[in-house]
């Protein structure tokens, strides 16, 4: 699985060798020359532009203990990470607040109003502004929450979590964040720089302050949802709807098993895993007109909408609408009713597995947090039958699970809180609950999957469902380009977008992998170790899509059409892929007038966590023109 893993950002001087680059931004010589054709003292500039390095290189060096809110949130913060902050934290302030006072004097404020360069100063004084912020707004009231859940016990006498502490600290991590998100919109927002030295201190410090706004949101948000996701207002019943992503669905993949499981004042429990096999008799989950056309009528394989395709929706909140009409007719849920329920596939269990500590199966295998999604995606299928695949990863998901918030501290919180939250938004976890206020609060926290509607944070949405019954997905790889290519006097962005399927496997492979895997059978048009991806492409809310095209050695059975699911317009098409072969969708993309962040993609997951997305925003910034 390394292969796959994803890069993450820190926050700025999180691990001190490489930070030293962050602020050479001070590009004496080019700027020197600048102030003294305008007839500034150009000693006087030189000199306070290597005060303010000297500072900031302090600063930097600082904040290199912080090492608890680096953008992965692999290792959790702990009461180092808060003895850390408080001891560097008023050195901290001293130093970028003077940094701060020099950028904002007269000398600077003139130069700043320079031609051609005039903006890389601007730059350079919000970079020091935003820093100086950063240390003064949210990191002490950071420090202040996780002080206070450091010296709180989260861990009831039964073993469960102390929801109270949780409650109250989701309050306080709301009043850090939120000034965080702030600056880092500002930050985005400043000139981008000229001078190439500057270009890159900036680009560097922008990719480590949106880790560290990641990082803090991620576990602001996780924090708000616990509570009432534990049953803090009473006891909650959820099902947990188990996807393999080795064979797509618009939300996940196909469902395996479904599970139970039970919250109350912070306790979990699971009840019975059951097949898909035991729900087929239990009929269809009520599916729409558009979804019929679009998933059965127009084939080639005719979805039953029975559970094993409630994920073939790309909104969760339809999943879930699904998954309430079949468990209602079943004798089980005839007498409990659903509070809402809880997706996951193997790349989430690997990760609670990472956190909470390996799993040893029924059959003596040990699972950890670097070969559990391999395993339930791949190797399963190849060495296990198929009446026992369900089984294994029911131990998995019940074993893993059951653990998320047992026997808590605040090392163990902040993992599990950051992980819901970041793989949630690449759908590998998600939630609905048929509480509207409860509902709200996930939506609101990216906790529930849904197609582009927020015009202020434009998404694509690229959605697949493999049409070839196997478990061929595994192997189909996805990578996303994307490039803004112009910043539009409406406020609005262009990009152009490559989308790339390649099927991984080699006929090698395919000659050893049972049909069980490779497909081939249930729809004769599709030959073994084919897929054949059915897509669904939304343009960012507000916006648009325009100039598809293709290329590659694939076959693109449908070409794209333009339809409608559910009230919202969306692009249709399907690819053929035997192995080794791949396809590229490329089109441009406008985002509506009132976006203020870069371009994404919200997708199908993979077996992985990395979403395999690069974007390039070099040609111009938000808010220019």
């Amino acid at each position: 699985m390394s292969r796959h893993t994803a890069q993450h950002g820190n926050m700025p001087g999180v691990h001190g060798g490489r930070r030293r680059h962050i602020w050479p931004w001070i590009v004496l010589a080019v700027l020197v020359v600048v102030v003294a054709a305008a007839g500034i003292t150009a000693y006087t500039f030189y000199k306070q532009a290597m005060e303010v390095k000297a500072h900031e290189e302090k600063a930097i060096s600082l904040m290199s203990g912080l090492k608890g809110l680096s953008g992965s949130g692999a290792s959790g913060i702990s009461k180092d990470t808060v003895d850390s902050i408080n001891a560097v934290l008023p050195q901290l302030q001293s130093e970028t607040a003077t940094a701060e006072q020099i950028t904002n004097g007269k000398l600077w404020t003139l130069a700043s109003h320079m031609p051609v360069y005039g903006d890389d100063i601007t730059t350079v004084r919000g970079m020091t502004r935003i820093v100086h912020a950063l240390t003064t707004e949210s990191i002490p009231q950071l420090s202040s929450t996780l002080g206070t859940l450091v010296n709180t016990p989260l861990t009831t006498d039964d073993g469960s979590l102390n929801l109270e502490p949780i409650t109250q600290a989701a309050t306080s991590m709301k009043a850090a964040n939120e000034p965080l998100q702030k600056l880092v919109k500002e930050y985005d927002a400043l000139p981008q720089p000229k001078i190439g030295k500057v270009a890159t201190a900036y680009d560097s410090g922008k990719q480590q302050l949106n880790a560290a706004g990641t990082t803090i949101n991620n576990l602001s948000n996780a924090l708000d949802i616990i509570p009432g996701f534990l049953g803090s207002g009473g006891a909650k019943t959820y099902a947990v709807m188990a996807m393999t992503t080795s064979e797509a669905r618009s939300s996940g993949g196909l469902l395996g098993s479904v599970g139970v499981m039970t919250t109350d004042n912070g306790k979990i429990s699971i009840g019975d895993f059951r097949s898909n096999n035991e729900y087929i008799p239990y009929g269809a989950g009520d599916p729409t007109a558009d979804e019929q056309r679009i998933f059965n009528q127009w084939g080639p394989l005719q979805m039953s909408f029975d559970m094993r395709d409630l994920a073939v929706y790309p909104d969760a909140q339809r999943s879930a609408e699904g998954m309430r009409a079949i468990w209602q007719r079943t004798p089980w849920g005839v007498s409990q009713s659903l509070d809402g329920v809880i997706m996951v596939d193997p790349v989430f269990l690997q990760k609670m597995v990472a956190i909470n500590g390996q799993v040893t199966l029924s059959d003596g295998r040990v699972l950890d947090g670097t070969n559990t999604a391999e395993f339930l995606l791949n190797t399963v299928y190849k060495e296990y039958p198929v009446s026992m695949q369900d089984r294994y990863f029911t131990e998995v998901a019940t074993q893993s699970i059951s653990a998320m918030f047992s026997n808590i501290n605040l090392e163990k919180l902040t993992q599990v809180g950051q992980a819901m939250s970041s793989l949630a938004q690449n759908r590998h976890f998600s939630m609905y609950s048929f509480d509207e206020t409860t509902e709200n609060s996930l939506l609101s926290a990216g906790f529930t999957a849904s197609t582009p509607s927020d015009e202020a944070n434009p998404k694509i949405g690229v959605y697949i469902t493999e049409q070839n019954p196997s478990k061929m997905d595994w192997y189909v790889h996805r990578t996303t380009k994307i490039t803004r290519t112009s910043c539009n006097s409406d406020g609005s962005q262009t990009y152009h977008v490559e989308y790339t399927l390649n099927n991984t496997m080699t006929n090698a492979e395919l000659s050893k992998v049972p049909d069980y895997i490779a497909g081939g059978v249930q729809v004769p048009s599709l030959a073994r170790g084919m897929a054949a991806e059915k897509m669904l492409i939304y343009a960012p809310a507000g916006g648009s899509i325009s100039n598809i095209t293709t290329s590659g050695n694939g076959t693109v059975s449908v070409a794209p059409k333009q339809t409608t699911l559910n009230g919202k317009s969306v692009t249709t098409t399907l690819v053929l892929l035997n192995p080794g072969k791949s396809m590229t969708y490329s089109f441009d993309v406008t985002t509506s007038t009132k976006a203020t962040a870069d371009l994404g993609v919200d997708q199908t997951p993979m077996g992985w966590e990395d979403p395999g997305v690069s974007v390039d925003t070099s040609a111009c910034a938000i808010g220019t023109k």
